[in-house]
């Protein structure tokens, strides 16, 4: 196999990694009522909780390394530049989203856990969660991913490689990850489908495409016609 197919398909693999594990996110995650001590305290200090916001900030790392195989995969393509343009803005994007998952995994975990203060445990959550500048770079964050996604299911669109409604699931899911923190938890789990979704058919077809490429690369070529000479 090609080196450049190795490549998209390593990519690949993470994207659909990627798409499972932003499922497993919701899907583990604890859900009581975070508004009471109770319910926050059963929710942040159970392990449950550390997993599946770790799930999250692995998937958060693994999406720019699939847009890099996309990249590699429409690279003979006009539509290289925006699927390069796509993983750089997802590289920054989940640096600056991946700070914030850190404070809510560990640091309410470690709040709410034996050795925290239970007294004032709402006040703590919430200077922790809206603290001006965490919030700001997490938005930020999740905005160029966004973004990269969008651009990204434009690439794929254009770039008449890949099959080209298999970018707009993935785009969907990851522009709707900051308006889902406003939904209960089904629609919350709903939006993991979602991301599972469109991660696993957009590197499904970088999978495929990478088959072609390596296809392509093997054929013999075609011996010329003999020409008679008089």
């Amino acid at each position: 196999m090609s080196t450049s197919a190795t490549r998209i398909r390593a990519g690949a693999a993470a994207l659909a990694v990627a798409g499972v594990l932003f499922l497993a996110y919701p899907a583990l995650r604890p859900w009581h009522d975070e508004s009471t001590v109770a319910g926050a305290t059963a929710s942040m200090s159970s392990t449950a909780w550390v997993a599946a916001h770790f799930f999250a900030m692995l998937g958060f790392i693994l999406v720019p390394l699939g847009l890099l195989a996309l990249r590699a995969a429409i690279a003979t393509t006009r539509a290289e530049p925006l699927a390069l343009t796509a993983a750089v803005l997802a590289w920054i994007g989940s640096g600056l989203t991946l700070p914030y998952y850190g404070a809510e995994d560990f640091g309410l975990h470690a709040i709410a856990g034996p050795d925290g203060h239970k007294t004032g445990l709402l006040n703590l959550v919430h200077a922790v969660r809206y603290q001006p500048l965490a919030m700001t770079i997490f938005g930020a964050g999740l905005l160029l991913i966004a973004t990269a996604a969008i651009m990204a299911a434009i690439a794929v669109w254009r770039s008449h490689v890949l099959p080209r409604t298999s970018g707009i699931l993935f785009a969907a899911g990851f522009a709707l990850f900051l308006p889902q923190f406003f939904s209960p938890a089904a629609v919350r789990i709903a939006h993991g489908i979602l991301l599972a979704a469109g991660s696993i058919i957009l590197a499904a077809a970088l999978w495929t495409s990478a088959g072609r490429s390596r296809a392509a690369t093997t054929t013999p070529a075609r011996a010329p016609a003999a020409t008679g000479r008089t």
